[in-house]
């Protein structure tokens, strides 16, 4: 004789009965019960139940696709057979937040059939168990077989996901599923609250870009998983049934925009830029005639506009990625994923691959690695923008061959040290040293020795002066020298001298020997004072008197022979300089006499 378990099992075969065994947590239902395919979507559970229709029930086919349409309607019979001690304690679920609409059909106590209905296209306030996805309690009495009939609705095509799950492991069920999602959202949000405080520091329109995408992501992400129509539009039941298509159109033009923004122009070919903004662009329209259509129809557009959306993307990468920007390769990285995703969601429409939990969350999964990616792109690519602009602004101050301050950052400079003369009585010094043969050289041995020999110049400079000397380069062969602290003739020629003998020295192994001919022309601040502009055009004058064979390569500007004098607060001499006396007595106090 057979053991009692093994008849039981085999009476359930036959039967197609689903036992419910104490100890199991969660039951599948794949491949389980009867299934119909209502074409008309208008029989009625009595019709189902008694009519001719309840002939045409078949087997469950594991993994089996339905194409349902907008009125056809899909029914399940199934048969459940709980033991004793676990009535009341079983939850139908249809792990799908995605399902348009599903009523389960089961006997009360006193024999009457009562419907619960959930879904996509239903508020979740109006849901018999209120959640990410439709819930169903059933009343199981103990040792008695009982029939539950489902009824589901679906305008695309799709592979039912049934299960049963004890009502003790709920609980804890919830809590690590919203722990996941919590943490997806709140590094979501975090992504998109960075990126707006960036936008407004570096006032840089991509962060911008970004953040409108990661919004709208979260919005999908939340509209995919259930979560919007479960917490934040629960009573939008026509929310609830867009939401996931209009969002999901709307972030991938932004994504596009964001991917055009980052890599930048240079594709090469304009009309690949009129196509990348009329892809993304074309998001809005898109999503309004997506609300318009049939859904069958709006969720094939949406895997056709997320492949070509993506396919732009990962072109527009490429290109950056050939011209050695490791943007590109990043964005690469980030949306290579996603085009074998959104080939699988447009094959699962068509029919060729059959829906199930991996293809189900894929493109969310490929959605949600996404954001972090380009991030790091955004944040190379700004890193990249901020030591441009660092760039840009030492060539504003600094002279982009020899590194020395330009001509108006040293003049302010002057002005700075010349007002601290007139006040305080530093001493300082200004020194104009020339390359006398620099037009020589460039002629005789080209553009590349010259630069060479002002770059020698610069290195002989720095190695005489000190660091907190001033050095401009104010013309092309001329440079500018500040030395504060500067008290007599002597400290300058001592200077000037060491620069003079550095560039007649020859330097070992230089091809061509080209030897560095300096003239030098100093201006003491304590002996004659003046403002900038008087002072540049003294010490020009002293050096355009000088010949480029004089044997004196070293001279000074000559000092004032008198200054005005203050005399009861009235000068003696005309502010013109001629040195005219207005005194009407000074023959009385001049007069040797």
């Amino acid at each position: 004789m057979l053991p009692s378990a093994l008849l039981v099992a085999a009476a359930s075969m036959a039967q197609n009965i689903t036992p419910l065994a104490d100890g199991a947590a969660t039951v599948n239902l794949q491949g389980k019960g009867t299934v119909w395919i209502d074409t008309s979507g208008r029989a009625s559970l009595q019709q189902v139940m008694t009519g001719p229709d309840a002939k045409r029930f078949q087997p469950v086919a594991q993994d089996a696709k339905y194409f349902l349409g907008p009125q056809a309607a899909l029914w399940f019979r199934y048969r459940f057979l709980s033991t004793a001690g676990l009535a009341d304690n079983w939850l139908l679920e249809f792990p799908q937040p995605l399902l348009d609409k599903a009523t389960v059909y089961q006997r009360n106590a006193q024999g009457q059939w009562s419907a619960q209905t959930a879904g996509d296209t239903v508020a979740n306030t109006s849901w018999p168990v209120p959640g990410r996805y439709a819930q169903f309690r059933l009343d199981l009495p103990g040792n008695i077989d009982k029939d539950v009939y489902v009824r589901i609705q679906h305008a695309a095509d799709i592979s039912v996901l049934a299960q049963l799950r004890a009502s003790a492991s709920q609980g804890e069920r919830l809590q690590m599923e919203y722990l996941a999602l919590g943490v997806s959202f709140g590094v979501l949000l975090l992504l998109c609250l960075s990126s707006l405080v960036q936008s407004w520091m570096y006032r840089d329109a991509v962060y911008g870009w970004y953040a409108l995408h990661t919004v709208l992501l979260t919005g999908v992400v939340a509209a995919w998983t259930g979560v919007g129509g479960h917490l934040m539009w629960p009573s939008s039941d026509y929310w609830s049934d867009l939401a996931p298509g209009c969002l999901g159109i709307l972030t991938t033009g932004a994504g596009l925009l964001v991917v055009h923004k980052l890599c930048g122009r240079g594709a090469g070919k304009p009309w690949f830029e009129y196509a990348v903004y009329g892809f993304a662009l074309a998001a809005v329209p898109l999503a309004v005639v997506y609300a318009a259509l049939p859904r069958d129809t709006g969720v094939q557009l949406i895997g056709l506009y997320m492949l070509g959306i993506v396919s732009l993307a990962v072109h527009r990468a490429w290109i950056t990625w050939r011209r050695e920007d490791p943007v590109g390769l990043w964005v690469l990285v980030a949306f290579t994923p996603m085009i074998f995703a959104a080939a699988l969601l447009v094959a699962t429409i068509q029919g060729v691959v059959s829906m199930s939990w991996a293809s189900q969350h894929l493109l969310l999964a490929c959605f949600v690695l996404e954001a972090p990616l380009l991030l790091l792109a955004l944040r190379l690519r700004s890193r990249q923008r901020h030591v441009v602009e660092g760039r840009a602004q030492v060539i504003a101050t600094q002279d982009a061959l020899t590194g020395l301050l330009t001509q108006p950052l040293f003049n302010d400079r002057l002005k700075q040290v010349i007002m601290r003369a007139k006040r305080h009585k530093e001493p300082a010094a200004v020194v104009y040293i020339d390359l006398v043969n620099y037009a020589f050289i460039k002629q005789t041995w080209g553009v590349a020795v010259a630069e060479q020999s002002l770059l020698r110049s610069v290195i002989k400079l720095r190695r005489i002066l000190r660091d907190v000397d001033t050095v401009g380069r104010i013309d092309e062969a001329r440079f500018a020298l500040v030395l504060e602290g500067a008290t007599s003739r002597q400290s300058v020629t001592d200077i000037a001298a060491r620069m003079v003998a550095a560039g007649l020295m020859p330097l070992e192994g230089l091809k061509p020997d080209v030897l560095l001919q300096f003239h030098a022309v100093g201006m003491l601040l304590g002996e004659r004072m003046a403002s900038a502009e008087e002072v540049s055009q003294l010490l020009d004058d002293v050096m355009a008197s000088m010949s480029k064979r004089t044997r004196r390569p070293i001279r000074f500007v000559e000092p004032e022979l008198t200054r005005p004098m203050d005399l009861g607060g009235e000068s003696e001499f005309e502010p013109s300089g001629k040195n005219t006396l207005k005194s009407k007595n000074w023959h009385q106090r001049f007069d040797p006499a």
